[in-house]
């Protein structure tokens, strides 16, 4: 199995910066791709981005593209969520994710909250951005 723990979540004011880390141990990590979710204020779980099991390639939502980036590095089995010019609306609880889907256009437009079709799951870490 693979276990996820999220670390860097907190206050920040609109227009400053975040960056989350997700921990993730055990025997596979290196054949899954790494994703990030959020759930904001009574509001479903949605995408936010993903990296590859091998790094080369990366998505985003809409919401986020240009402010965020996501990033891996498999020797220390971590995955970074770098947040740049956030805005209030991006509060909410970030989830690292891992598993086996690619969320292309195509798969982000048709995928299923809660879990996407991801297999592992952090608890999440809280991001609160005011005003």
């Amino acid at each position: 199995q693979v276990q996820l723990v999220e670390f860097g979540g907190g206050l920040v004011q609109a227009g400053g910066s975040l960056r989350l880390s997700c921990e993730a141990s055990g025997r596979t990590f290196s054949s899954y791709a790494m994703g990030w979710f959020r759930q904001g204020p009574g509001k479903v779980r949605e995408f936010v981005a993903e990296i590859t099991w091998w790094g080369g390639t990366t998505y985003y939502a809409d919401s986020v593209q240009g402010r965020f980036t996501i990033s891996r590095d498999k020797s220390k089995n971590t995955a970074t969520l770098q947040m740049n010019s956030l805005k209030p609306e991006d509060t909410a609880v970030y989830y690292c994710s891992a598993g086996n889907v690619v969320f292309d256009e195509a798969t982000i437009a048709a995928a299923v909250p809660p879990d996407y079709g991801m297999e592992y799951w952090g608890k999440g870490t809280l991001v609160v951005v005011s005003s």
